[in-house]
């Protein structure tokens, strides 16, 4: 069996609902997608590591260091955040290798296309997305202090 890191895709092609789910070609379209995705994201990082390297700016100004060192920080933060997606994103291409993709970590039924087009690293349907959120929400809801 070839690989689906292999297979090319004709220009312009995207998954139908038509065609059997998760067949090679529709795993191949993600596989790109997210190659794609993380390819940004490692260019952007590296981008930003060498602006901060190459930046050695005196500030004569307390106010104008302070935004500069913000602007840092929000930057490292979202980079910090970008690389936990990488992470995602490997595990996603590796399920895609090992033809586990497109399927609901926790009940097993298809996540569907469009969903997987708009978060290619998703690993839960819709269901139990929502079920998932509603659990964190009350977890994270504060207790209730009135005293009657």
């Amino acid at each position: 069996m070839s690989r689906i890191a292999d297979i090319v895709l004709p220009e312009g092609y995207r998954p139908s609902e038509s065609d059997p789910y998760m067949s090679p070609m529709q795993r191949a379209f993600f596989l790109k997608i997210l190659s794609e995705w993380k390819g940004q994201l490692i260019e952007d990082a590296a981008r930003t590591l060498s602006m901060m390297t190459e930046e050695k700016a005196v500030f004569a100004d307390p106010t104008d260091r302070a935004t500069l060192e913000t602007d840092r920080n929000f930057e490292l933060r979202t980079r910090d955040r970008e690389r936990k997606l990488i992470s995602k994103i490997d595990r996603t291409i590796e399920a895609i290798e090992a033809d586990e993709y497109g399927f609901c970590d926790e009940c097993g039924v298809e996540i569907g296309l469009r969903r997987l087009e708009a978060r290619p690293v998703t690993d839960l349907c819709v269901g139990c997305k929502t079920k998932a959120e509603q659990m964190e929400k009350v977890q994270r809801a504060p207790e209730d202090d009135t005293v009657l």
